[in-house]
């Protein structure tokens, strides 16, 4: 397990200088003055903008600002945006509020989209697997911009039962964010268990524990959905990484100050390192889910083992 695990530290070495690169690319090379932008409509000082490409290696060939720019991550300095604020501070500020609210995300959809996913299965053509089926038809249609300012209306106007903006000193107040935030997963997460479920229970290994006179609830619970849940881990992993990055319009929905509308102002005003910083750390933790989930194949299933 030892070996597997750095092993596959450093395959994400490549990956994770691939991705910067590309970024970096792809935000260096667009058409424009980065500097003029912070301008607006306004002209730029012609004196200050010299002082600040020059200050920002912007006159230097784009290899070599990708090299200034990977060596200081190696050493932990992200470098500073051109208002002359180091990215790590920002960072520390917006990304535990994305992480509090991804997290509330993650555990509403993983809880109840298994919870209503394995129900939805058990009765099959019945009531509630109809209820389930609409239901996250329904989750999958509404974009979420719809859905956040309908129930911010509903639930926190009309009945005053949610809090419709956020509150750095309660908690609570991201709840309902993230209920928002995790609709369409739960909708995926809850018919991607009840198929897995359905096809597990016809197993064969499922008709030998109930002919041996295994309770309902053993043969549920230790061997069909502990079988069941390997697509459900693999795409609760990816999607761990998708909440971080996805949550712009439910933070900008709920005033959120989070790692979403950071990087959304980032990209406006055209600061690249801002952008680059936030998503090399968005690939970290993609690679990090991965890695987990990896792992847990082998809990789930103890035929798998890692060498």
């Amino acid at each position: 397990m030892g070996r597997y695990v750095i092993r596959r530290l450093l395959q994400a070495i490549p990956v994770l200088l691939g991705a910067t690169i590309l970024i970096y690319c792809l935000v260096f090379l667009l058409p424009g003055d980065p500097i003029q932008a912070l301008a607006g409509e306004k002209k730029a000082d012609p004196n200050i903008t010299a002082i600040l490409r020059e200050q920002y290696h912007l006159n230097d060939p784009l290899y070599q600002r990708y090299w200034y720019y990977i060596s200081g991550v190696l050493t932990g300095d992200f470098g500073t945006d051109f208002t002359g604020r180091p990215v790590a501070e920002i960072m520390s500020e917006t990304f535990p509020v994305t992480l509090n609210l991804a997290t509330i995300a993650f555990a509403v959809e993983a809880v109840i989209g298994i919870i209503a996913g394995v129900f939805s299965a058990l009765g099959r053509g019945k009531f509630l697997d109809n209820v389930v089926l609409l239901s996250t038809l329904l989750l999958v249609s509404v974009p979420v911009f719809v859905l956040g300012n309908v129930l911010q209306l509903v639930l926190g106007v009309k009945w005053a039962i949610a809090p419709i903006s956020y509150d750095s000193e309660d908690m609570t107040t991201l709840i309902l964010p993230a209920v928002v935030l995790a609709s369409a997963s739960l909708a995926y997460i809850t018919r991607l268990t009840r198929t897995s479920m359905m096809e597990t229970m016809r197993a064969d290994y499922v008709r030998t524990a109930t002919a041996k006179g295994l309770s309902r609830s053993r043969v549920i619970v230790r061997h069909a959905l502990r079988n069941a849940m390997i697509p459900i881990v693999t795409f609760l992993g990816v999607d761990l990484g998708a909440l971080m990055g996805g949550a712009i319009i439910t933070e900008r929905i709920f005033n959120i100050p989070g790692i979403g509308g950071t990087l959304y102002q980032a990209v406006y005003l055209r600061q690249g390192t801002t952008v680059v910083s936030i998503v090399t750390v968005l690939v970290l933790v993609y690679i990090a889910a991965n890695l987990i989930v990896d792992l847990l194949y082998a809990v789930l299933d103890p035929r798998i083992r890692y060498a």
